[in-house]
């Protein structure tokens, strides 16, 4: 079926390069990568979905201790 796609340059010059090394069209490529893209998709939601969650014991994080600065985190644990 043909169609029109905006597809970013980027990607499409990394589908060109992979279509000229397989010598196979850019369709094929495309096509390859949405079958493995949605196919893949669907796996990999279950899958977390399915996934135990991990438990720690413990009193949480220390007083001060700010999780959006990775840094001072790693000071800390550092100094522990």
């Amino acid at each position: 079926m043909r169609t029109t796609l905006s597809i970013e340059d980027g990607l499409l010059e990394e589908a060109k390069k992979r279509a000229r090394k397989q010598k196979i069209t850019v369709g094929e490529v495309v096509n390859e990568a949405l079958r493995v893209g949605l196919l893949g998709m669907g796996k990999r939601s279950s899958a977390i979905l399915s996934a135990p969650l991990k438990t720690f014991r413990g009193d949480g994080v220390h007083p001060g201790i700010d999780l959006r600065h990775s840094s001072e985190l790693l000071e800390e644990m550092e100094r522990a």
